[in-house]
């Protein structure tokens, strides 16, 4: 019998589970909550909490969901030390990717040590192509930036501590 393509049987489909691992890292490493990746036919997902869902087509496969759930819990379990330094940290209103300056090229809005006013403009968030700016909600000194230029960001994740 011919090898199945695209069906959710055992003998069809091929696993790159070092893939599935990496995607579960990067949840970690970026704060989000879910990896999609596409190749041709192939569609593989990776979410905290929800497993993997692979697919050749639409239909999911839910096999090697207890293998990417392990790598994904451990770097949440990982990322609770780094929560206390983020305490009183300015959040993310929504979902979107950030900007730490106002146009390619140009300066970064702050830079860890600046001097920081209330109201001022620390970066932006752009939500379904509108730029949001993130403004202080204190005055102080910029202690860290916790996300990187181009980043996509979640609702609610620590983006600057201002002290």
């Amino acid at each position: 019998m011919a090898e199945r393509k695209g069906s959710a049987g055992k003998s069809g489909m091929n696993v790159d589970t070092s893939l599935v691992r990496e995607l579960a890292e990067m949840l970690g490493d970026t704060g989000l909550t879910e990896i999609e990746v596409e190749d041709g036919e192939r569609k593989i997902r990776v979410s905290r909490g929800g497993g993997v869902a692979m697919a050749a087509a639409p239909a999911p496969m839910a096999a090697p969901a207890p293998a990417a759930a392990a790598p994904a819990a451990a770097p949440a379990a990982e990322s609770a030390p780094a929560e206390a330094d983020t305490a009183g940290a300015i959040k993310s209103p929504m979902v979107g990717t950030v900007y730490l300056a106002p146009e390619p090229g140009a300066s970064d809005f702050v830079k860890v040590g600046d001097s920081v006013k209330e109201g001022q403009t620390l970066l932006i968030v752009e939500a379904m192509k509108v730029m949001n700016p993130i403004a202080a909600d204190k005055a102080g000194t910029v202690k860290s930036i916790l996300v990187e230029n181009a980043q996509p960001v979640e609702f609610d994740q620590p983006l600057v501590v201002i002290g």
